[in-house]
């Protein structure tokens, strides 16, 4: 009678347990942080719709999921190292998140703070508070990564040299316009409204021609893709913009702004920021790309020793049958006695209130410059 009088109350208590949520397997313990299998599971569905979004599919898409979920326990290990460390070192980005929400909230013109968070639940499926995080956590290991690893990373001026003679048929460049943009959309727009930001384009046309930044006009202004980019479009050769466009810069000067050009789906104004004449770079002139070119290769490697380092200092425990795929050698992180510990699991409501992280934090961009929201960019390139 005991027997089933208990019986009962286990099936009551799993009964009562369904009620209340599903739990979730713990599979990694990284100092004071979890990651559980439903994290895993959440980027393996994100990598699948990022993929998605580059053309692939079929057994092609398959491949690229079977090569990079190797690394996905690794990555999520990486990301709280280098957001704990960031802590850790008391930086302090909350200043950066501000105006990175703030810029955000005036390109999607949303006044309303609640409008605005609700825009974001929207669009990423994610709490605002959970959006914002992620935004914290990029910031950190950017410039965490920054700080301790790029910040040791030297290029000597014998070495672009040594580049720039070794490989002169890469900077015998092409004629080309650097342009920056502010593209104001009139799509779906009636009269009334075209007229109004028809006002406003000849507005900040007069604005830029006075001193104020194009780049920050842009950024605060413009409805195009490029608005996180402070408007920059790049180098543009001749035959390449569409030409009501090129007629309004090519001949122009550095510093032109043009007058805003009418395009099917908006308003586009122009700034020349430079006007490369065809011919050899000079060693000045290539300096910076070479820069970039002996700096990117090295980074990597160097990360991945500055990871290795963090997890030997680390306390890191892995449950059985998952592999951290970018290990420290010697490292000892095997599941201790469960019994031992706390509970393995916890319940939906603590894991969707856990901080979810970005892939690659020191590659991509921070969160959030990606966003699925569906902005109106320009058609003029």
């Amino acid at each position: 009678m005991k027997f089933c009088g208990l019986l009962l109350m286990v099936c009551a208590g799993l009964a009562l347990g369904a009620d209340i949520g599903v739990v979730d397997e713990i599979i990694a313990k990284v100092n004071g942080d979890i990651i559980t299998r439903g994290d895993l599971e959440h980027s393996r569905k994100q990598l699948e719709a990022e993929l998605h979004q580059q053309g692939l599919s079929g057994s092609r898409l398959a491949d690229a999921l079977r090569d990079q979920e190797q690394n996905m326990l690794r990555d999520k290990i990486d990301q709280l190292l280098l957001v704990q460390k960031g802590k850790e070192l008391n930086i302090n980005v909350d200043s950066d998140v501000s105006k990175y929400l703030a810029d955000m909230q005036r390109q999607f013109n949303i006044a309303d703070p609640d409008k605005f968070q609700q825009f974001i639940h929207d669009q990423t499926g994610l709490p605002f508070e959970d959006y914002k995080n992620d935004i914290k956590n990029g910031y950190l290991t950017q410039r965490v990564i920054r700080q301790e690893v790029g910040s040791k990373i030297t290029i000597k001026k014998e070495e672009i040299a040594k580049y720039y003679n070794e490989h002169k048929s890469e900077f015998n460049r092409q004629e080309k316009v650097i342009l920056s943009e502010i593209f104001l959309s009139t799509e779906g727009k009636d009269a009334a409204a075209a007229a109004a930001i028809e006002k406003k384009a000849k507005d900040l046309v007069a604005r830029a021609r006075k001193g104020e930044k194009f780049g920050e006009l842009a950024r605060a202004n413009s409805d195009g893709a490029s608005a996180q980019a402070y408007g920059d479009i790049g180098g543009w050769e001749k035959g390449k913009l569409q030409p009501i466009l090129e007629k309004a810069v090519w001949d122009k000067p550095r510093g032109y702004v043009t007058d805003p050009v009418r395009m099917p789906n908006g308003l586009e104004i122009l700034k020349v920021e430079e006007h490369q004449k065809a011919g050899q770079e000079t060693l000045e002139e290539a300096e910076q790309e070479i820069t970039e070119k002996l700096f990117a290769p090295r980074m990597q490697p160097e990360v991945r020793a500055y990871l290795t380092k963090l997890r030997q200092d680390a306390f890191l425990q892995l449950k059985p049958g998952y592999v951290d795929s970018g290990a420290a050698p010697g490292k000892d992180t095997r599941w201790q006695d469960p019994a031992q510990l706390k509970p393995e699991t916890v319940t939906k409501e603590e894991v969707s209130a856990k901080t979810r992280h970005k892939r690659l934090l020191w590659m991509i961009p921070i969160p959030g410059t990606e966003t699925t929201a569906k902005q109106k960019t320009s058609s003029s390139h």
